[in-house]
């Protein structure tokens, strides 16, 4: 054979050859590896739907739901309402990883409960006026049930936080006398504790380790947080930072200020709970007494007499 008919020959196999790999279906490497372990396990691999089933009602229907009503919703939302709402998810610890979108998609969502709630009730008296109003105090009280939720965890977030305060600064106060930095100790308060506090914190070294000036995230934690005794606190250092004062002087005064206030909220509190056990004695307990003490004597005067 001449050679230029094994040249033909041997360009028609390489073009076989490409041809046959561009029909092959192009799989990533993590697949094949998957497929080819699921075969030897004897398994048969996942389709997309299968996967699709396997994942909870709630994140299949329910949430993708809530997703596009709260969109919808969205549009006719004024942008510094869903700012507002927005700060108060964040001051709650932002539960569910709810949006303001989503946030008002639950309302709506426990109104329409609510109400179908008021209207079973309103069935079941079978009276149209009865119908009529527990219908509109389902939907009404369905609609601000999460305001008055939210406004739950946020009080709750607040007082962890004035709560965990003084040992955080007491924690802070050693490791800067220990040499470390101010961030550095920060660090170690986040590691240390695992409540809203900390979690503040290590929002703050996620900012300033993204490029965020320091004292401005500082600042913003302590305004947004709606706790006056870290705002202080906040402000305490951003001052000692601009005046070139020492951190550990800093600190010093405000753990000492902040276990000071908090014992000073704990006797509050305790001259207080006289005052606060009133209600139950004079509802509850004295009742009870003159039950006791006058009950014999009246079933005497209103025995008949002979």
């Amino acid at each position: 054979m001449s050679p230029a008919v094994l040249a033909l020959f041997a360009g028609l196999g390489v073009l076989l050859i490409f041809i046959g790999l561009a029909r092959t279906p192009s799989r990533n490497t993590a697949e094949m590896v998957a497929q080819r372990l699921s075969v030897y396990g004897g398994e048969k691999p996942l389709t997309l739907e299968e996967v699709e089933l396997q994942r909870p009602f709630s994140e299949r229907f329910l949430r993708p739901a809530i997703e596009r009503l709260g969109s919808i919703m969205s549009r006719s939302t004024p942008q510094k309402a869903r700012q507002n709402l927005m700060n108060r998810l964040d001051l709650a610890g932002r539960p569910g990883n709810l949006t303001p979108e989503d946030f008002a998609a639950v309302r709506i969502v426990a109104a329409a409960v609510m109400a179908a709630v008021g209207l079973l009730i309103g069935l079941l008296l079978a009276n149209p006026v009865y119908l009529v109003i527990s219908v509109a105090l389902g939907a009404v009280l369905g609609f601000y049930l999460p305001v008055l939720w939210l406004k739950q965890k946020v009080d709750a977030r607040r007082a962890e936080i004035q709560k965990g305060l003084p040992d955080a600064m007491d924690l802070l106060v050693i490791a800067v006398d220990a040499g470390l930095g101010f961030d550095a100790a920060l660090a170690r308060v986040t590691d240390k504790y695992k409540n809203a506090l900390s979690d503040e914190f290590a929002k703050v070294l996620r900012e300033v380790s993204l490029g965020r000036p320091r004292l401005e995230a500082m600042d913003e934690m302590g305004r947004s947080s709606g706790v006056e005794d870290l705002h202080n606190f906040i402000q305490a250092i951003i001052q000692s930072e601009q005046f070139g004062t020492g951190i550990g002087k800093i600190l010093r005064i405000q753990a000492d200020e902040m276990r000071r206030k908090r014992r000073q909220r704990a006797q509050e509190k305790a001259a207080q709970a006289t005052l606060k056990m009133m209600l139950p004695m004079v509802g509850c307990i004295f009742p009870t007494l003159w039950i006791v003490l006058l009950g014999p004597a009246a079933l005497i005067l209103m025995k008949p007499r002979s």
